[in-house]
């Protein structure tokens, strides 16, 4: 239940069409997943966007957040999650162990679990709300944003940013 999308980086591209791109594969995994997690084991489906390749003017970890932050937004009241992982990082898991960094850079597009998914949301509080109360009844997410990617740029950094303690 574990799907995989790669997207390789064009030689010569520009970091806000690469960033563009993402985020319309980030809109197409989630538009995938939404209809499978009403289904037996749906909170099993997985989609996720790999990224190979190198931009000029920016690394992975640039190049996955701001399409990263607007999908998590728009897609957390619907109940789906979005993740983030870039190529060779370097985490600490809550409880202080080491995680194995990723062999390649990608965004991990599942269904939101309403009981244990808000933890890890605690920096940005009215996402693990919107997702504590998630109900995917088939809306539009993007009905009151403009769908032209620069708009939702925009208004993707507009939104509170998580508060780092």
């Amino acid at each position: 239940m574990t799907g995989w999308t790669v997207y390789e980086i064009a030689p010569g591209s520009h970091r806000y069409a690469v960033e563009a791109e993402l985020f319309y594969a980030g809109v197409q995994a989630a538009e995938w997943v939404r209809p499978l997690m009403a289904r037996p084991y749906g909170t099993l489906v997985c989609e996720n966007v790999v990224l190979l390749g190198q931009c000029e003017d920016a690394d992975h970890r640039e190049l996955l957040s701001w399409p990263h932050w607007a999908l998590k937004n728009l897609y957390a009241p619907v109940g789906v999650m979005f993740g983030k992982f870039a190529q060779g990082a370097v985490e600490t898991a809550r409880s202080g162990r080491s995680i194995p960094p990723p062999p390649f850079s990608f965004l991990p597009v599942r269904a939101g679990v309403r009981p244990l998914d808000p933890k890890f949301l605690t920096e940005t509080p009215d996402l693990a709300t919107a997702l504590a109360v998630s109900v995917d009844d088939g809306r539009d997410v993007f009905e009151h944003i403009p769908c032209e990617w620069k708009a939702v740029r925009e208004w993707a950094s507009s939104l509170p940013r998580p508060q780092r303690h």
